[in-house]
């Protein structure tokens, strides 16, 4: 059984659906794929809080219809565009509404190959039904990226496992649980699980926590010297929400540095208090030795290269981030990967997210070393699904799946 479509759109996050919304009015063939809000909905813990602001936590509308602000409002539930936390119980069904709303034609299918042939790109689904289309449009998220370093494959099972693995956290009630990273899903998923009634420490290679300041009033003057935006305060934060295709134009190590390295991981100010009253905290500590002695899992530190320090846990969680490696989007076939110019195993984009593979694009995380941090964040959705529907909607009738796309030099 096969059927077709104009354009796929693989995912069915923020960007899936921001960008589907925009597709809705052009008259296009679209066909979506996934289900709606997945990673946030099983992959982040319970309890957790948005660090974005509500006004930067939008899904995106053409017309710029049904906000979270709107939803929220619809639902009776507290909001402020800014100074109140976005619980991520509401996010998921904000998102979840969007789709209802915007997005009727998703599928909940998972797409577990995609392949070309010489007319058509085909999608194989989960439960082997074929669909062809002329253009794909692939919007991961970060959930096939998560990244456990080598120093803890020696305990890697049972015993640990990676931050992104827990949504549902009554598993650690009582016990002793090492996690192992300083940045946000690190600190505030230990704060988490000690209101849980678990015993969490953190270990953090940093010698401090720096954790987010919490909202407060600004003068004219500190908002001049340090805007804000859906990013965060800053002038480079600005740049990057206002000038992405600034930033494509820039040298390729320069736009990865960049990438890299702006807004590193910073736990949110609301699990602050929880984390120094009842969290222990080792600083400076880089793991030297793992082991498995029995039931538990015992990791040895080298504090600031000087001491050692030796943790027995009932389990270790990497909370060691995510690092965008298109490989591990295991349902794109080798066939395409050969054909897909790639820098630091992120693919190499069009000013228009289209891959070297002809009518394959990419949109989200894997889009980031192109067009800047702003596409690791839900935010970026709105400039991504604005330029990226004009374009598709433009070239529909003229655009052969042979024409090369252009490139910014490297």
């Amino acid at each position: 059984m096969s059927s077709a479509t104009d354009i796929a759109i693989i995912g069915a996050g923020p960007y899936g659906l921001s960008l589907a919304a925009h597709l809705a009015a052009t008259g296009l063939s679209v066909r979506v794929f996934g289900q709606p809000m997945h990673t946030w909905r099983t992959s982040m813990p319970e309890g957790m809080v948005l660090k974005s602001e509500g006004f930067a936590s939008n899904l995106w509308h053409p017309d710029g219809a049904f906000t979270l602000k709107d939803y929220c409002a619809e639902h009776g539930l507290p909001y402020k565009d800014a100074g109140l936390p976005v619980p991520l119980e509401t996010f998921c069904a904000y998102g979840a509404a969007f789709q209802k709303r915007f997005v009727p034609m998703l599928d909940a299918r998972w797409v577990t190959g995609l392949d070309r042939d010489s007319n058509a790109f085909v999608l194989r689904l989960d439960d082997d039904e074929i669909v062809t289309a002329q253009r794909v449009v692939v919007a991961a998220g970060i959930g096939s990226f998560h990244y456990t370093p080598e120093e803890l494959e020696a305990i890697k099972g049972p015993l640990c496992s990676h931050s992104i693995e827990h949504h549902f956290l009554d598993r650690f009630v009582g016990k002793q649980v090492l996690v192992i990273g300083g940045g946000a899903s690190g600190v505030e998923l230990a704060a988490l699980i000690s209101q849980k009634g678990g015993h969490a420490t953190v270990a953090a290679r940093r010698n401090r926590i720096s954790f987010c300041g919490p909202p407060q009033a600004r003068s004219l003057l500190e908002k001049i010297m340090a805007p804000e935006t859906g990013l965060g305060t800053g002038w480079r934060s600005t740049a990057c929400v206002a000038a992405p295709m600034l930033f494509y134009q820039m040298p390729r190590d320069f736009r990865h540095m960049v990438v890299r390295k702006h807004l590193g991981p910073a736990p949110g100010w609301t699990c602050r208090e929880e984390v120094e009253r009842n969290v222990n905290v080792i600083l400076g500590a880089r793991v030297a030795r793992t082991s498995i002695r029995g039931d538990v899992a015992s990791v040895s530190f080298r504090i600031d290269d000087c001491t050692e320090k030796t943790i027995e846990a009932d389990h270790v969680i990497s909370a060691t981030g995510f690092r965008v490696d298109i490989r591990r989007l295991r349902f794109i076939s080798p066939g395409i990967m050969e054909k897909m110019d790639c820098a630091d195993h992120t693919p190499v984009l069009s000013p228009h997210f289209e891959t070297s593979v002809p009518g394959l694009f990419m949109l989200g995380v894997t889009a980031a070393n192109n067009f800047g941090p702003l596409l690791r964040f839900a935010y970026g959705a709105g400039f991504a699904s604005r330029r990226l529907s004009s374009f598709l909607a433009r070239t529909a009738s003229r655009r052969s799946a042979t024409v090369k796309p252009k490139f910014a030099a490297a």
